[in-house]
């Protein structure tokens, strides 16, 4: 069974004012962009099925969508708002974390910029993304009010991928295998088979068992999360952090390999969600098709010269 968890119902950024410093190994996270969205009022407004910022969007191609964000409609103030959230937090964030922590947030391509450049600022260093390979029913409209004049016009490309900002903060060793030896950070796990941690992950919008389990609008599936778990902890040994919670995806996958984790969550509704979908979808069974071997099989990790390994299925 997995190690302990820890969820929270509050603000993350109390949370992180009162931490000691490094004592988090790393962050995976899908956060709210901005303060917009996650308002009380704007997930009144989502639950109720209208009006607000999330958009319920009509059928694509005979097929229902979820609800999701309209971030177009940010406005120019709205947008420096987010840069602020994140700068902020970021800075907060910066002396919990270990050096050499890696800090995953999922984002998509119209914002990610912003928040790159702001946890920049904070200090932290960018390693890239890690790209989410995942056909969802996002964008591909026709112009609204239009959709029959113009059926051959789709006003923004449907989505195929999903961006996870890739961060660390600065090593405080000469080398990582220093920091590794004192920190237990600074670089990303190999997959099971030994080849280096992809930036481009397969996966798939999360299966029914895991929506009926957890019915969040942003829930993430436990085979993508676990796969950034993996490569999070290098010694296999540490704390993770999802300051964001949300229904407690990413501590149910921490609680699936093994890992402490820590999860914060400020609307009530969800944290209540956490508690009971925690230890369920902890227990769901997932293959990592995306961790495959040279003939696209699937590869049971194998024992390395480190320490136990985590169950993994």
């Amino acid at each position: 069974m997995g190690k302990p968890f820890e969820l929270i119902f509050g603000d993350c950024f109390d949370w992180l004012s009162t931490r000691p410093q490094n004592t988090v190994h790393a962050v995976i996270t899908d956060p709210p962009f901005g303060l917009l969205e996650y308002r009380p009022d704007q997930i009144q407004k989502l639950r109720a099925g209208r009006g607000g910022v999330w958009r319920l969007p009509p059928e694509l191609d005979g097929c229902l969508r979820k609800p999701l964000p309209r971030f177009t409609v940010l406005s120019s103030e709205d947008l420096k708002g987010l840069e602020g959230f994140f700068l902020r937090w970021g800075t907060l964030l910066l002396p919990a974390v270990v050096p050499g922590a890696h800090v995953f947030i999922a984002s998509n391509p119209l914002l990610s910029p912003l928040v790159a450049s702001a946890l920049m600022q904070a200090g932290f260093e960018r390693r890239g993304e890690i790209i989410r390979l995942v056909r969802t029913l996002r964008g591909g409209d026709r112009p609204k009010l239009a959709e029959k004049e113009f059926d051959f016009v789709s006003v923004i490309p449907r989505s195929c991928y999903e961006p996870w900002g890739l961060f660390r903060k600065p090593i405080s060793e000469k080398r990582v295998s220093l920091n590794l030896k004192k920190w237990g950070t600074g670089g990303l796990r190999r997959t099971p088979d030994g080849r280096p941690f992809p930036d481009v992950l397969k996966s798939e919008t999360p299966p029914d068992v895991e929506v009926k389990i957890a019915p969040h609008p942003s829930l993430k599936p436990q085979k993508l999360l676990r796969q950034l778990i993996w490569g999070a902890l290098p010694m296999q040994t540490g704390t993770i952090l999802d300051p964001f919670m949300g229904s407690g995806s990413t501590i149910a996958a921490a609680t699936a390999l093994g890992f402490n984790s820590v999860g914060i969550e400020s609307d009530k509704h969800f944290y209540e969600m956490a508690l009971s979908a925690v230890p369920q979808l902890s227990s769901v069974k997932v293959q990592w098709e995306s961790f495959e071997g040279p003939n696209g099989n699937s590869v049971v990790p194998k024992p390395q010269r480190t320490r136990t390994q985590p169950t993994l299925f």
